[in-house]
């Protein structure tokens, strides 16, 4: 007789497949878990979106510095204000776009620091203070150093300070208060070593109001989704226009009110019992991870 397979016996219960079966692999890729079963720990990707904005803003520092280099201050301005642009687009296009991560918060620092920490340093520097010698560069060098700290303190004290108000003039009004004066120098036509001691105020106003406790408002509890009147629209129309009339002389000054109004903000705390000091003299917040 023939040898015929024989037939499995029928329980009535569907077998179950085995474990290393594709539809299984692919089932436990998509939960993140290993062959065992094991959650593993999700991949750390780059988001193309809001970093390029980031590298643009980036390449905008490199440019202001390589345009000193060259004795081209008014683009090197130029594109230290464009760096203040494309850094305000990078965060909202994360957080609209929900791409935040620890590498951009990272590469954004490091990108200040070029924009906004030592492409002005040296922008204003070049133009005006090499002739004081030594006042000069240090006068420069504290501008970059107050740049450098205000960063740190920002990225460690993200979560304990309020967030109405920046702790000490943000890096980039600091930058645009150093870039305008030069912008409107030059559009003047002023040479930069009539106002040397000018330049070294101004680098050394900036640069030491960066490291302080003064509060700035920041701007970040206006809600863009919220309807707001027609008026509101009709200012920020007419706001544009000013500034396409004569930038170099919209700029500067507008940046100049920004700056004093941190001190005018710690004065009327003073005033209603509310001081703050000007300087740090407590120790930095730890977290509770570093005690561990």
């Amino acid at each position: 007789m023939a040898n015929f397979p024989r037939r499995r016996p029928k329980t009535g219960v569907a077998q179950a497949k085995p474990k290393n079966s594709r539809l299984a692999r692919f089932a436990r890729k998509a939960r993140g878990e290993s062959e065992g079963g094991v959650a593993r720990p999700r991949s750390r990707g780059i988001y193309l979106l809001p970093n390029a904005f980031t590298t643009g803003a980036l390449f905008c520092g490199f440019y202001a510095i390589v345009m000193a280099m060259n004795q081209r201050f008014e683009h090197a301005a130029w594109a230290i204000f464009i760096a203040m642009v494309l850094d305000g687009l990078d965060g909202r296009i994360a957080r609209l776009t929900n791409t935040q991560s620890e590498f951009g918060a990272q590469y954004d620092s490091l990108s200040d620091m070029v924009s906004f920490g030592a492409a002005p340093a040296l922008v204003i520097y070049e133009w005006s203070l090499r002739g004081m010698g030594k006042l000069g560069w240090i006068a420069a060098f504290v501008y970059c150093a107050g740049a450098a700290l205000r960063l740190a303190r920002f990225n460690t004290n993200i979560e304990v300070v309020d967030k109405r108000f920046f702790q000490g003039l943000p890096s980039p009004a600091a930058a645009a208060i150093v870039g305008g004066f030069v912008l409107l120098m030059v559009d003047l036509e002023v040479p930069g070593l009539q106002l040397a001691w000018t330049s070294f105020a101004i680098a050394l106003f900036a640069g030491l109001t960066m490291v302080t406790n003064v509060p700035f408002y920041s701007f970040k509890d206006v809600n863009f989704r919220k309807s707001v009147p027609f008026i509101a629209v009709f200012l920020i129309a007419l706001f544009f226009a000013l500034v396409s009339i004569d930038p170099p002389k919209v700029l500067f000054p507008l940046f100049i009110v920004y700056g004093l109004s941190g001190y005018l903000v710690f004065f009327w705390r003073l005033a209603k019992g509310k001081p703050v000091s000007i300087i740090q003299t407590d120790e930095e917040p730890v977290d509770e991870s570093e005690r561990r």
